[in-house]
């Protein structure tokens, strides 16, 4: 942001201006540009990167800065916005290992919470951010999260903490403590030694299926209205009676309690819209807690058919309300079912079963690591069950001495269905080993067929170091056996034509957005 004489607007040149002059995020190397695509046909630039200097972890991460044509005040942003957000991310999702927001705090937690909802199966960090008098502090942690950790979710992150995007909500308008994760604990956190990532808290996809967006969310159909004492009926009943509204999203007092009355005029009002098809979706006013049908007024909205948010804070509730009515061939029920439902994370259902360890029985990392290596290379699926069962959270994405996780192994390994288990567990597809290769690149280098169209499923592709040496593999295979390579074709190799020379060798660096 700059002065004006309208008080304070954004301002280009974020890249030049704000990151290299700064030692933390410039270690004056100069690397080459980074390719970037800037629009929905595909235009790809090339844009000016920086590299910040050896972290504590002994990596760098590798970044640029792309900005849109059009800067707004947070204050301005909307559904088209967020639209723009996400197909930005898609357009680049094979290009980077992760993506930074920078957004104002006004509508931050909206934000967050509608693209959560927006990036469907999301394998890559993208923490967001808003930059004010800590921008530095703030910019700096994002990109050590970012380049260092694999968090697949939409996280805000202010203040030195990582919070789950559609949990959090802005507290204050001056504090640097601005926003807060009232009902869900930080991610990570950053001390003056570490970051600390709170890995059995992490969401992961579950699903053996690739990332997509959605960019239709019907905000225009959805509304929010705080009931508060002394509301009249016919103000509830006004709101409803908006033409073309869709979804209500009511906050009412405590755990999910409004005006009754002998009369039962506000109930009727609320029973009558639901039977015109308006989802009407009951969340707190409260910082802490959640809705329930502990007190009667609470049980008769319920009976009214109004749908119980748990303890989504309303800029979650909105946006997924706005995200499900926006979803083709979902019937009323489907709304209401999936308003009461964890999709991202954003609400904890009241009957979700929590698993802990005995204290002192936890098996050694190293051993348990080794354990599940063999059981792989075995084609064990009992055995990975075993080991995995109550280590799940660390163990998905713990590498051995060569950098290689669990998936890695399975991707070579001889049973498609402990590649298939640990998928369906939420292992990333995109983690590189210490020589840079996904494993979609080993099971492609191993000839696994199956396991490449497994993992191709679920969203992997090649990572842009593995291009060139995989389109060489793809050559020499086709020319020694005069047929297509099927499996390089299946991983995504690109065709390298004869007398090209020998593949580049690239450097191993995180590229961050």
């Amino acid at each position: 942001m700059r002065r004006s004489e309208d008080g304070f607007v954004p301002a280009r040149g974020f890249l030049d201006a704000g990151m290299s002059p700064r030692p933390s995020f410039n270690d004056g190397s100069d690397p080459d540009p980074l390719d970037v695509v800037v629009d929905d046909a595909g235009t790809i630039k090339r844009l000016k990167s920086l590299r910040t200097p050896l972290s504590g972890y002994e990596r760098q991460v590798r970044y640029s800065v792309f900005e849109f044509k059009e800067l707004l005040d947070s204050s301005s942003i909307d559904a088209k916005g967020w639209a723009q957000i996400a197909k930005t991310i898609s357009h680049n999702y094979q290009l980077f290992d992760a993506f930074i927001i920078l957004h104002g705090t006004d509508s931050l937690a909206y934000t967050c919470s509608a693209l959560s909802f927006m990036l469907q199966n999301l394998g890559k960090p993208s923490p967001m951010l808003e930059l004010q008098n800590d921008a530095t502090d703030n910019l700096l942690g994002s990109l050590v999260i970012a380049g260092h950790f694999m968090i697949p979710e939409v996280c805000l992150f202010f203040n030195y903490k990582l919070f789950r995007g559609n949990r959090a909500t802005k507290i204050s308008s001056s504090d640097f403590g601005a926003f807060a994760s009232p009902n869900h604990p930080p991610l990570a956190t950053i001390t003056s030694i570490r970051t600390d990532v709170s890995w059995p808290l992490i969401y992961r996809p579950t699903h053996i299926n690739p990332f997509t967006i959605q960019t239709n969310l019907d905000t225009a159909h959805v509304a929010c209205l705080r009931i508060f004492p002394g509301i009249k009926p016919e103000m509830v009943d006004g709101v409803l009676r908006v033409e073309g509204l869709r979804g209500l999203v009511l906050e009412t007092f405590g755990a999910g309690n409004a005006p009754g009355g002998s009369d039962g005029a506000m109930t009727k009002v609320i029973q009558d819209a639901i039977r015109r098809g308006i989802v009407v979706v009951n969340v707190t006013q409260c910082m802490v807690g959640s809705v329930s049908p502990l007190y009667a007024p609470a049980t008769a909205l319920g009976r009214a058919g109004v749908v119980f948010g748990h303890d989504m804070t309303s800029e979650a509730a909105l946006t997924k309300l706005s995200y499900l009515l926006a979803l083709p061939d979902l019937s009323y029920e489907d709304v209401t079912r999936r308003m009461t439902v964890s999709l991202r994370g954003e609400l904890t259902e009241s009957s979700q079963t929590l698993f802990t360890h005995p204290n002192g029985q936890l098996t050694p990392k190293l051993a348990s690591l080794a354990a599940l290596g063999y059981a792989i290379a075995k084609g064990d699926l009992e055995g990975v069950k075993e080991v995995m069962r109550g280590e799940r959270d660390w163990l998905l994405n713990e590498a051995d001495y060569s950098g290689n996780t669990p998936l890695h192994l399975a991707a070579t390994g001889p049973n498609i269905d402990v590649l298939h288990e640990f998928l369906l567990q939420g292992a990333s597809v995109h983690l590189r080993n210490r020589d840079g290769r996904t494993p979609l690149f080993l099971a492609a280098k191993a000839g696994s067929v199956e396991n490449v169209s497994l993992l191709r499923k679920s969203g992997a592709h090649l990572h842009t170091i593995e291009l060139l040496v995989a389109g060489a593999l793809r050559r020499r295979e086709e020319e020694e056996t005069g047929q297509i390579s099927e499996v390089w074709e299946i991983a995504g190799a690109p065709v390298v034509e004869s007398g090209r020379g020998s593949p580049m060798v690239c450097s191993d660096v995180e590229q961050v957005s």
